[in-house]
């Protein structure tokens, strides 16, 4: 079994949606199939916004009878539960913020094949296998051993977009970061917040840029550089 590195990812908040209506409440507005929780522990999605821009990438868990939301903190965290607020209207749920969460990645980049931990506290993350586990709440024992550039370096190179550190919330298309391969997106549930737009790129092949994987010290010629750690870097480039 490959060795596993463990680093708190920071800035983190958790949205904790509560009430009889919270699958559904949400199931009309994300880009991705809440009913699979009955199946996985782990979702990862986004909302949008009705023109089908990106705003907001987040995972969702079960726990007991809410539904937890990690998503980006501080002033991102308050401007989701502010949008979500707005589309509660009489919908049987209620929003709660707790901000500083404690979530921690637990990942390998030396691994060919996925790390396997058997610990039902970590959660397979949904975007990629190389990904490795996510983790909640305060941990004490000697999985906390890497930087934080360790795990960023690793995402660059799966090319796997970091929340608003490359998704410019209200003009990037979620399909210049490729959610849909990282499993943000599906194509078969009902209605949601932008999804006509989502749809018709999808199918119309419609993507112009994408953010791929660059040398920060030979950038392509009018690539749009956004994350970057230790000499790679996410840009945005011409299909």
């Amino acid at each position: 079994m490959t060795a596993a590195l463990c680093t708190i990812l920071p800035d983190r908040a958790s949205i904790i949606v509560s009430g009889e209506d919270r699958k559904s409440f949400l199931q009309n507005l994300i880009t991705q199939d809440v009913s699979l929780l009955d199946t996985i522990p782990l979702i990862y999605s986004c909302l949008l916004t009705p023109q089908g821009k990106f705003l907001f990438d987040f995972f969702i868990r079960n726990e007991k009878d809410t539904l937890i939301i990690d998503c980006e903190g501080g002033a991102r965290a308050q401007s989701l539960l502010q949008r979500l607020s707005m589309y509660k209207l009489r919908s049987k749920v209620a929003l709660s913020l707790k901000d500083n969460e404690m979530v921690y990645q637990i990942f390998s980049p030396s691994a060919l094949s996925p790390i396997k931990i058997d610990d039902v506290s970590c959660l397979p993350d949904p975007r990629h296998v190389q990904c490795g586990y996510r983790m909640y709440g305060h941990i004490s024992y000697d999985k906390k051993n890497a930087d934080f550039d360790i795990w960023d370096k690793h995402r660059i190179r799966l090319e796997v977009p970091d929340g608003s550190r490359d998704l410019i919330p209200d003009k990037s298309f979620i399909h210049e970061g490729r959610l849909d391969d990282f499993h943000a997106i599906s194509y078969k549930k009902g209605c949601y917040v932008g999804q006509e737009l989502v749809s018709r790129m999808h199918h119309r092949g419609l993507t112009k840029k994408i953010l791929k994987c660059v040398d920060v010290a030979d950038l392509p010629e009018k690539a749009d550089l956004r994350s970057s750690c230790n000499g790679v870097g996410l840009a945005l480039v011409r299909v």
